[in-house]
């Protein structure tokens, strides 16, 4: 079975970001960049199928450069192959990322794909469903836990107010939401081994955009907090206010 696993390198959340001068664009001035915190759930459970149902698990990246480091991350974990699909631009829409990692997946006969259930920088939680349908695949979005027998899959996902549980079947695009697994770290031997892995270098061909980017901004400072008191005399003044505020 050939296991597809999607990665973005995305903003440390703790990085301070920052708005170029002409609002245009993100400033890449003392970022620093990571594996998406979902994407290691995706991983784990493309290792976790591969341990029960055999095959490999190859994973994939559209990026620059140093993206390299994120792939070798997973690589560590025990992924078997790496991708960067390469682009030095910073912002592409989710259509043209998912356009390009659908045409290395078709080209690679891979049956299932594992996604993060979203990128923690943009958060549009789209290349998975995209994915799906660019690939004609079967999809299941937000899924806590995680199934195969043969090629049968039995999901659950998260919706408003409790889970669902899904059947479906091979192929399939799974995106992965936090519960599904606790991912593995990767251990002295998988890291070591990770620096023989030979990651593969591919051009984008990027599609051009359906996206413009007409500005950004920082959101507004907060105002200072107001103190009411400091026992039960407070109570009144706060239901008036937050009566006020509905």
């Amino acid at each position: 079975m050939r296991i597809a696993v999607c990665i973005n390198n995305v903003p440390d959340t703790s990085s301070k970001i920052n708005v170029e001068a002409d609002n245009k664009s993100i400033s890449q001035k003392g970022l620093t960049f990571t594996l998406n915190p979902y994407d290691e759930f995706a991983i784990e459970e493309g290792l976790r199928t591969k341990e029960k149902s055999g095959g490999e698990v190859f994973v994939l990246n559209v990026g620059g450069e140093s993206n390299k480091e994120t792939i070798r991350k997973a690589l560590a974990m025990g992924a078997d192959e790496g991708l960067l699909i390469k682009s030095n631009q910073f912002e592409l829409d989710s259509l043209t990322v998912a356009k390009l990692l659908a045409e290395e997946i078709k080209s690679r006969n891979s049956s299932i794909v594992f996604t993060g259930k979203q990128s923690v920088d943009y958060d549009n939680s789209a290349v998975g469903t995209m994915l799906g349908e660019l690939l004609g695949f079967n999809s299941v979005s937000n899924v806590v836990a995680f199934s195969i027998d043969g090629e049968t899959i039995t999901a659950e996902r998260e919706v408003e107010g409790g889970r669902e549980v899904v059947k479906t079947t091979l192929p399939a695009v799974i995106t992965c939401q936090k519960g599904i697994n606790e991912p593995r770290y990767a251990s002295l031997k998988g890291i070591m081994a990770a620096k023989k892995k030979v990651i593969l270098e591919k051009e984008a061909n990027v599609p051009e955009s359906k996206i413009q980017y007409l500005s950004y901004k920082s959101p507004k400072a907060k105002s200072g907090g107001q103190i009411l008191g400091a026992d039960v005399t407070a109570v009144p003044e706060l239901v008036k206010i937050l009566k006020g505020a509905r």
